[in-house]
Parts: C-alpha cells; structure tokens; sequence
C-alpha cells in the first residue's frame, strides 16, 4: 500500500500586526491542493529610522520564531517581512543562514524574494509606493541603488503604525500608483506585506502597461519556485504567472 504524498508546507513568520499577508495568502492559492500555509508570530508594532524599530527584527526573536515552525515539520520556512529592504539585503542572508544552521530547513524572506523578482525579471528601475514614512523610504532607496536598482519615484503615505498600514483600502493606492507609472519605471513595486496592493495588480497594469510586483504576491511566487510548484495566477501581477525559466 502507498500513501500519497503531503502537500508541501510553507512556513511564515509573520509581524504581529500584520493582518493582510495571510488572508491574501491563502486567497492567491484558493483551488490549489499542493501547497498549504502554516504562521507563527513575531512582535512587529512600528515602522521607523531608528533602534527601537531595528530591534523588532532581531535574530534571535527569528530564530524563536523558525524552531517552532520545525515542529510542524514545514518545508520551507520565510520571514514574511519587509525590514530588510531598509536594513539590508546582507541582514536577511544573515537571517537565513542563522535559520537554516538552527533548523536545518531552507530559509528566504520577503526582501529576499523581491532581489529574486527583480533579477529574473531583469528590473533596474522601479517605482516604489510604500504605507511608511518619507526618511524610510529613502533608507529603502539607498539600500535600493547599493544592490542595482534605481527607485526612479516613490511614494510614502507617511504610516508608522504597523497595524494601520492593513486599513488603507486598495482603491487608495489607485491615484498614487497611476503616477509612479507615468514615471515609466520597469515595475511598479508595492512594498509592504501589510498593504492590499495585490488585489489591484492586474487592474494597474491593465490601466497602465507597467508589471506590478506586490510584497505579499512575490514572497509567495518565491517561495512557490523554491520548493518546485507551479507559478501564481495572472490576476496578482502577470510576470508572477511565469512558468519557470
């Protein structure tokens, strides 16, 4: 007698007062049965330039958070957060390496995912559009330019409060993000995993012509092409829905 084999098991360590990732998540792989999505939480609260936000995304508290996903025995584990965009690239590798040694599971995160999306895609300019504060999105940029790619236009809508970047609807993000595509980037980037701009990708880019790449769909198209599943829908931002290679 044979037992099929399990759905894969993707592993997310979420920010605390993240309410969009996961719900969105799950709704991008409504009909699929190879794939499914197990959380556990990190204290994320505040978005800022400074030591006290910096000191949420501590190694250590990651590390925590990565041995007990091992218990649900997850093939994949990821950092569903954006912190590396503006503390570095060089973090998050640090963040995967010490995951990996720890659990000995393969590791990746959100910032991760977009270096990723960028290099497959061969994007060097984007247009970013963010829920943070100005000075973050300038740290974003600077961490941006060290890596290869130029932020062309950007717009911050001035949040902090981790929990308030989930209550700006969609349809905000429609004006801000008809003008960073006038800009003529090579994508426009929604960068926040606490922010719904998934559920107007295709809409963006049928209205402007320019590929969209949102934070929670590209961390998902990640980790899908990490562990050998098929690609995502169109309707979360068309290069996203690329078979591999």
């Amino acid at each position: 007698m044979t037992t099929a084999r399990r759905p894969a098991r993707l592993g997310m360590i979420v920010p605390s007062s993240n309410t969009c990732l996961e719900p969105t998540t799950h709704r991008m792989l409504t009909g699929r049965d190879d794939v499914t999505v197990h959380a556990t939480r990190v204290a994320v609260t505040r978005i800022a330039v400074d030591d006290d936000s910096d000191r949420q995304f501590d190694l250590g508290a990651m590390r925590a958070a990565a041995a007990l996903l091992a218990t649900a025995d997850v093939d994949l584990i990821v950092w569903n957060g954006t912190a590396g965009s503006w503390l570095g690239a060089d973090h998050d590798r640090a963040m995967v390496a010490d995951i990996e040694s720890a659990t000995g599971i393969p590791a990746t995160t959100s910032t991760l995912a977009c270096t990723a999306a960028y290099d497959t895609f061969g994007i060097t300019t984007v247009g970013l559009l963010t829920p943070y504060t100005a000075d973050v999105a300038a740290r974003i940029a600077e961490r941006y330019a060290e890596d290869g790619i130029t932020v062309g236009a950007s717009c911050a809508l001035g949040h902090t409060d981790n929990e308030s970047f989930a209550r700006i609807t969609p349809e905000e993000l429609l004006l801000p993000s008809r003008r960073l595509a006038a800009t003529g980037p090579d994508a426009l980037v929604y960068l926040c995993t606490n922010m719904y701009g998934a559920p107007i990708a295709a809409r963006v880019e049928a209205e402007t012509g320019i590929p969209v790449l949102d934070s929670v769909a590209v961390t998902l198209w990640w980790c899908l092409r990490l562990i050998g599943a098929g690609p995502l829908d169109p309707h979360w931002g068309a290069l996203l829905a690329r078979p591999p290679g």
